[in-house]
């Protein structure tokens, strides 16, 4: 079975890009045209129909452009059971146009409960129905909770060919409250975190040296980055804090390894909802905002690929 870090550098290279888009759908941001149009047809759960709409529209507007997409399954879930079924469409329809999907569910727990959460998201439902399935390509992992928590999904993950993403140093402000302490011997807590990562993925290697267990490493740590590509040479860096939260171009560049490979950047609002902010919004508003969206994807892609 393919390693999964060999199909994500596989895909990157064939759009030419290591940008990655976030799906974030949230309602009360949606273009009125959907849903407008979800309340019209009078469907059960207005709100879900309009959220999974856009998802669709997202991803057929960014497929020629990246190679990933992350949807975030907390504004899926924020809407229930209904939620729960249209974060399942649309990691399926993200498959159908061939992108890889990068599940940012973030779970984790102990003994038989990372086995169920790791089945949910990295394995194939036992009845072979793909209808309802969270199944991605690979997922976000949080190590709190130690080995216990994390190496059901690294066994799921190298049994059916997937990824792991382990939070290591991720890009919100209070990050440092717990990350950045220091422990025995001085080293933060974030440096014992890329340790395991080193661990738990030495055994996944693919054919072009890189791990299928990887970490997220925030775009608005470019210094911290820098240690962590050193201290994980080998693991694929999820890039999150480019746009929206403050990251740019240059700000990833750390992150990526000296053959030009080893990150994928992730952008959400600062692309889906494009034609809400600067320059886009000037130039498109929200009539053409499918316009807005692809320019800021194809805009990302031509910045990253100038670094």
């Amino acid at each position: 079975m393919e390693n999964f870090a060999d199909r994500l550098i596989a895909a990157i290279e064939e759009k030419g890009s290591p940008a990655c888009v976030g799906i974030d759908p949230r309602p009360e941001l949606i273009p009125a045209e959907i849903t407008k149009h979800s309340r019209q047809r009078g469907e059960a759960g207005a709100r879900v129909a309009a959220v999974l709409a856009f998802s669709r529209e997202i991803l057929e507007i960014v497929a020629g452009h990246v190679a990933v997409v992350k949807p975030q399954v907390a504004f899926y879930e924020a809407l229930g059971a209904a939620g729960l079924m249209a974060y399942a469409e649309t990691v399926r329809a993200a498959g159908k146009r061939g992108l890889l999907v990068i599940g940012d569910v973030k779970r984790s727990d102990i003994g038989s409960t990372a086995q169920a959460y790791a089945a949910s998201h990295l394995r194939e439902l036992p009845n072979g129905d793909e209808v309802g399935a969270f199944t991605a390509d690979a997922v976000t992992v949080n190590p709190y909770l130690g080995s216990d928590g994390v190496e059901p999904f690294i066994e799921a993950a190298a049994e059916e060919g997937r990824g792991v993403f382990v939070l290591v140093k991720t890009s919100n402000p209070s990050s440092a409250e717990f990350q950045d302490l220091k422990v025995e011997g001085g080293r933060e807590l974030f440096v014992e975190v890329a340790d395991k990562v080193n661990e738990w993925g030495g055994g996944l290697i693919g054919e072009r040296g890189y791990s299928a267990v990887g970490a997220v490493v925030g775009a608005t740590y470019p210094e911290q980055a820098s240690r962590l590509r050193t201290i994980m040479p080998k693991a694929y860096f999820l890039v999150p804090g480019y746009g929206a939260q403050g990251g740019s171009a240059k700000d990833t560049a750390p992150c990526f390894n000296n053959d030009g490979l080893g990150a994928v950047v992730n952008s959400s609002r600062g692309i889906i909802y494009a034609w809400t902010r600067p320059p886009y919004k000037e130039q498109y508003g929200e009539r053409r905002w499918r316009e807005a969206v692809e320019a800021a994807a194809k805009d990302m892609a031509a910045d990253l690929s100038e670094m």
